[in-house]
This record gives C-alpha cells, structure tokens and sequence, in this order.
C-alpha cells in the first residue's frame, strides 16, 4: 500500500507548476499533516485484529505523511517521460480491471500472472480504491499531479506482489511493504513491514527466518527501478521472468524458506492469526 493524496505534507513553493497540459502540479488548497506516531498504533492494534481492514492501513500512512514523496513526484510528473506515461495511462484501474485484454497478452506474460493472483485472490483494482474512497469519506479531491501519481502507487501495489512473488499471507504483505519502501521511502511502509514482522514473531512459535526476509524483501526493492515510473501496459505485455530479470527482482530466498519451515512446524502461513489464536 502507498501514501493516499490526503497524506502528503504540501509545499506551496512548487504549488504554481503545472505539467505541459496546464494540470497543476499542487494544489494550493492541500493541508499539510503532522506525523502522529501514537494514532498510528491504535490504528495498527486495530489493524492487527483483522489484517484485511486495508482502511486502517490508509490512517496509518496518515499517520506518517511522508516528507520526500513530493520531490519524487514533481520529478517524475513533470518530466518529458512521466507526461507521456500519464497520457497514455491516465488512469491504472481501468487497465488493470480489463482482465479480458489482458488475457489477449502473451501466455506466460507479466499480464497473465496478474489476472490470475487477482481473481484466485478475488481482488480487483477499483477494490482498492472503493476502500480508500471510504477511507477519505468527504475529503475533496484535488485534480493535480500529486494525486494522479500518489494513486498509480496505490494502483501499482497488487503488481508487486505478481513481479516479486510475495504472497498475501501476512509475511507476504509486510515483504511487499518492505519492497516498497526502497521503492518510495515513507516511515509508514518500514513501521507496517517491521511492526508486522515482529508480531508475528511474537505471537507464533517459530524459527521460521521473518525478519531476514523483511530485510531481503527491503534490498530487493532498493535493486529495482521504481516500478511506478514505468509504462504499466508496456510492462503487462512483458514475459514475467523476462521482467524480473530486467527489473533485477531476484528470487526472496527467505521468504520461501520460512513456508517451509512453517511447513515443517504444521502452521498455516495463510492463517497467522488463526495460529496466534490457538495460541492465546
């Protein structure tokens, strides 16, 4: 998951810039956020009583506005390169949810790999954004650049489990998160990741290897080109080993060597919390 627009420190001083099509860089009405750490733990407490309220995981990036996301996204939204992806990818959840023309893909392509992981997950990128539309209730929506880019992040976060091979198993998100921050550094994404990982270390008796592949999960990301940067459609159309060759995603050695050792230990990686209950 990846900062919302509601979550960005604003900077008036690049308020004025606008990309070639006139669209405003900034909005001169956002409202700059102060991190807040102790909200973020009762979101996070929350979030721990059921790891599908994806809303809880919205508070907690708000909890923790990220100070770099802006020049990031300048950089790339008003650069020759990021005008001409957004022209041609206005708008990421009506590509991705067009599973019929993504099947028209080449077999074995980064696109079939996707429409598989989504609809074995019964998941679908207007989902997401359903959960964050509910997540900021009546807060106005800003037609800039900021937001355009901070929602292709969004947009962008089922892909890389697909192109890096994490699962949705709690270990999976909190590596996916941690991939993502060497990919668009925020506090939030290191918090989730780590705090995750130590909670599962807490709660379930396990030698399986957590924080060794959290760390991976973190040095993976930090090999690869950011992925949000990149033409999606063109990347779809890629052979998905062919991707992750030229993306540098090497294989997450420990993430896999901790399912076998859950294997070993009878716990069910997809079930964490129902083996921490047991527990209790």
């Amino acid at each position: 998951m990846n900062a919302s627009t509601s979550m960005i420190a604003a900077d008036t001083s690049v308020s004025s810039e606008t990309a070639a099509d006139g669209t405003v860089f900034l909005h001169p009405d956002r409202v700059p956020l102060r991190t807040r750490p102790l909200k973020a733990l009762g979101h996070w407490n929350e979030l721990m009583k059921n790891k599908e309220n994806t809303e809880e995981v919205f508070h907690i990036f708000e909890c923790f506005p990220s100070g770099n996301f802006l020049p990031r996204a300048r950089a790339f939204t008003l650069s020759d390169s990021g005008q001409a992806i957004r022209a041609s990818e206005p708008y990421l959840p009506n590509i991705l949810d067009d599973h019929d023309a993504l099947r028209r893909m080449p077999e074995g392509s980064v696109a079939h790999a996707y429409v598989e992981f989504m609809e074995r997950e019964g998941l679908s990128a207007a989902g997401l954004v359903a959960e964050h539309d509910r997540f900021r209730g009546d807060r106005p929506h800003y037609d800039d650049l900021v937001e355009w880019f901070a929602n292709r992040q969004r947009d962008t976060h089922d892909l890389l489990h697909v192109l890096t091979g994490y699962g949705r198993d709690a270990l999976g998100e909190q590596c996916v998160l941690a991939f993502t921050y060497s990919q668009s550094p925020s506090f939030a994404h290191l918090f989730i990741a780590y705090a995750g990982g130590l909670n599962i270390k807490k709660q379930v008796k396990t030698s399986a290897p957590v924080f060794k592949a959290v760390r991976e999960a973190q040095r993976l990301g930090k090999a690869c080109p950011r992925v949000v940067e990149m033409s999606i459609v063109e990347l779809l159309a890629m052979p998905l080993d062919e991707a992750r060759k030229q993306l540098n995603i090497g294989t997450p050695v420990y993430y896999a060597r901790a399912h076998k050792v859950w294997q070993g230990e009878s716990i069910d990686p997809y079930d964490l919390l129902g083996q921490m209950d047991k527990a209790a």
